[in-house]
């Protein structure tokens, strides 16, 4: 098999993500090394082995792998397959370094819905534009991890505990943003509420996430000025997507076609 060495990295517009590192591995082994920052690891396809604290660890395909700053360790492919991988380096205090010992001790996580949402936020953060779905994913899987730390048996998985009174408060806040955007962290400022909390709450009020909310108000206004005579390629912008290429993507998600056919087939009656 020829070696493999694919990689793709960037730094995204997302609080408390310094990296993200996509990678395809056949024969490469990287030697002993540390990072300042937590590495959050899932492998999508083959294995890989590495040593961390001296002792042998291995990632599975349905497992999250979450590596301390400041600790060493290496890693090479577990077969002559290679591996792929994706990578988030979170700032070291994302999680705070007394967790660092529980995630010496336990790197490896076998969790579906973790894997599942570290995956999905993976996928919010190639497309520019989803930042706040990033926020909100990065803030529920923080909190998921720091259960898997403090309680090894298992993680602490709670039921969504409506709130309305401060999911309205979000909801206003998105009402008022519809174009400009808001951060979570910026709205949990505003409402007083810690960010994961903020989440839940709107998802248990409305049966909806606070992005997909957003998301569905700006395809609205989309739909109006489309109607309305504006041009698709000026209508992104004004409708508060991140350029013609986002807007298309959840238009064509939400309405079923893309927004120049939606021009072309509909009339104002």
């Amino acid at each position: 098999m020829a070696t493999r060495q694919e990689v793709s990295a960037w730094r995204p517009a997302v609080r408390g993500v310094v990296e993200v590192f996509h990678a395809h591995f056949t024969e490469y082994a990287y030697p002993m090394h540390v990072h300042d920052a937590w590495t959050l690891l899932i492998v999508d396809d083959g294995a890989v082995r590495y040593d961390l604290d001296r002792h042998r660890h291995g990632t599975p395909h349905d497992t999250v792998s979450l590596l301390p700053p400041h600790v060493p360790h290496n890693g090479s492919p577990a077969d002559p397959r290679g591996f792929r991988k994706r990578v988030l380096y979170l700032d070291a205090d994302v999680l705070g370094e007394d967790l660092i010992g529980p995630a010496v001790d336990a790197p490896d996580l076998r969790d579906p819905v973790l894997r599942q949402r570290v995956g999905q936020l993976h996928s919010a953060l190639v497309r520019p534009g989803d930042e706040l779905e990033a926020d909100s994913r990065l803030t529920l899987i923080g909190e998921r991890l720091r259960d898997h730390l403090r309680h090894p048996a298992g993680a602490d998985v709670r039921a969504p505990r409506p709130d309305p009174a401060l999911a309205r408060r979000l909801r206003e806040l998105l009402d008022a943003s519809v174009v400009q955007g808001i951060g979570l962290e910026e709205a949990a400022r505003v409402v007083q509420a810690h960010p994961a909390h903020l989440v839940r709450a709107f998802s248990g009020a409305y049966g909806i996430a606070p992005h997909q909310y957003l998301t569905a108000r700006r395809v609205d206004r989309a739909r109006r000025l489309l109607l309305g005579g504006v041009p698709p390629g000026e209508v992104a912008v004004a409708a508060g997507f991140y350029d013609q290429a986002h807007l298309t993507r959840h238009f064509r998600k939400l309405v079923g076609v893309t927004p120049g056919r939606y021009r072309r087939k509909s009339s104002v009656r």
